[in-house]
């Protein structure tokens, strides 16, 4: 991949992140990455996410807390905007 296309696919996922929770900071772009491919996965291929869950608990625990964290953002994201 050409560096054009990196810079632009960030700035997708810096948006996307925006766009979902408020906030935009580095450290969160890439929960949002990690959550966004998670969920793809699971959605496309849920065999290999249970497969990965049932080899790696301790890391599925920490996506399961990845997944709540950015729910909660997006929902306080969401309610601070009704208010506003």
């Amino acid at each position: 991949m050409n560096n054009q296309f990196t810079e632009q696919f960030d700035g997708l996922i810096e948006k996307y992140t925006e766009l979902l929770t408020g906030e935009n900071d580095p450290e969160l772009q890439e929960k949002v990455r990690y959550w966004a491919l998670y969920s793809y996965i699971a959605k496309s291929m849920p065999a290999l996410a249970k497969h990965w869950n049932a080899t790696y608990p301790e890391a599925k625990q920490d996506m399961i807390k990845l997944i709540q964290e950015i729910k909660k953002l997006n929902d306080d994201y969401r309610e601070q905007k009704e208010k506003a």
